[in-house]
């Protein structure tokens, strides 16, 4: 039981931020906002302006991950220890070890986005992406040991989510390079589904499945049929991701008259002084036009 809150409640976590990310992006592709410093509404002031500043995603990082440390702490009979009194000593319980290691990661970085937007001066957006990477890159190492002792269906769920977690770290990686660039924010985006979705799967998968009975470790068609579903969820999150920029497009065109006031204008063709080169094949272009006028002139008498 408590294995199986371990995957779902996580994956529910990180499927609904994704989808928060979502309605993040897609606001600010469609009002060309910036990503890391979103504008508040012009009528928000005070108390209303301070509380649309608050890193309500730090604030729920920080909530989730606590909740969850707790839980994995409450769920072992006669605590979580970590070494047993034989001689020698072995340590015990790995795995909820790891797990616990995994929440209090979530914990740190949703305490670091919440001191980077509500407590420093001026925000880090630096620290947030670094800080970010560096637990992935840990998140990315607890889930690889994480799978060596598990074989079949179980390795092979695995496998999946640590494709992911690896996408996800590249991209998170290329982000300390460019931080608002929307092309990357929007992979972010649908890898969190993605993780997210495929996480809850695996603990149905792997703990309470749907009809009864465990999969089948020597049976290829159940390996077969879990990248099936892992191919599944794949284009579900998409279509999610392509529904919520549609859905809100939609809501903003229609229902918020001040959209066409904020649109960007169009950028000139041109939006620098002509170079050399310019003028050269402009000159180049112009006496040819009167070698061209000579000849006619020439020819008609």
């Amino acid at each position: 039981m408590g294995t199986f809150i371990g995957h779902v409640y996580p994956g529910l976590f990180l499927f609904l931020y994704g989808l928060y990310q979502a309605v993040v992006i897609s606001k600010a592709i469609i009002f060309s906002d910036s990503l890391l410093y979103p504008s508040s509404p012009p009528r928000n002031k005070g108390r209303c302006a301070r509380l649309w500043k608050i890193s309500y995603g730090g604030l729920l990082k920080m909530a989730t991950g606590s909740l969850l440390t707790v839980y994995e702490v409450s769920c072992i009979k006669g605590g979580l220890i970590l070494m047993n009194r034989e001689l020698p000593p072995r340590f015990m319980y790995p795995k909820e070890w790891q797990h616990l290691t995994m929440f209090i990661l979530l914990t740190l970085n949703g305490c670091v986005d919440f001191m980077s937007k509500n407590v420093l001066p001026q925000r880090c957006v630096g620290l947030e992406k670094g800080t970010l990477v560096l637990i992935i890159y840990q998140l990315l190492l607890l889930m690889v040991s994480h799978a060596k002792d598990s074989e079949g269906v179980e390795l092979h769920v695995h496998s999946l989510l640590i494709l992911v977690v690896f996408l996800l770290l590249l991209v998170l990686t290329a982000q300390l390079w460019a931080p608002n660039m929307c092309h990357l924010q929007l992979m972010e985006t649908f890898l969190i589904l993605t993780m997210g979705s495929w996480l809850m799967q695996a603990g149905f998968i792997l703990y309470r499945p749907v009809s009864g009975y465990p999969w089948q470790d020597d049976d290829i068609s159940d390996i077969m049929f879990v990248t099936t579903f892992f191919c599944w969820h794949v284009m579900i999150d998409a279509s999610f991701l392509l529904g919520i920029y549609g859905f809100s497009s939609f809501w903003y065109h229609c229902y918020n008259p001040s959209l066409k006031l904020t649109r960007p204008k169009e950028a000139p063709y041109y939006a620098s002084t002509p170079g050399p080169l310019y003028k050269l094949l402009q000159e180049v272009e112009q006496s040819e036009k009167e070698d061209q006028a000579l000849l006619l002139a020439k020819c008609s008498t």
